[in-house]
């Protein structure tokens, strides 16, 4: 019955699975799956940015410790940068620059 219903929920050109709708076309399939992607890499970073503080609470002054922690949330933000970036980036190349259909 569940599956009925979930069938039914799904857009004319989305196949239901059980991890939910999932678009046939290529765009679409990406553009749904890097928006989880970026989700996951916004929490990954948001757990390596808390863990780097912890990190330097409990370095007691140790400077080895103090630079690990630095270093754990520096590349947490920049990693997180870097998605949101290109992220920004396809999205002015492809719907500003290039109007490919699709990417609105």
């Amino acid at each position: 019955m569940l599956a009925l219903l979930a069938a039914a929920s799904c857009g004319v050109n989305e196949t239901s699975t059980d991890i939910g709708c999932i678009p046939n076309d290529p765009i679409g399939f990406v553009a749904k799956f890097y928006s989880i992607g970026l989700g996951l890499i916004g929490g990954v970073a948001l757990l390596f940015i808390i863990y780097g503080g912890y990190i330097i609470l409990a370095s007691q002054g140790q400077s080895d410790q103090l630079n690990k922690g630095k270093s754990y949330i520096y590349y947490a933000i920049a990693g997180l940068l870097l998605a949101i970036f290109g992220f920004v980036f396809i999205q002015v190349i492809a719907v500003d620059i290039l109007h490919i259909p699709g990417f609105k």
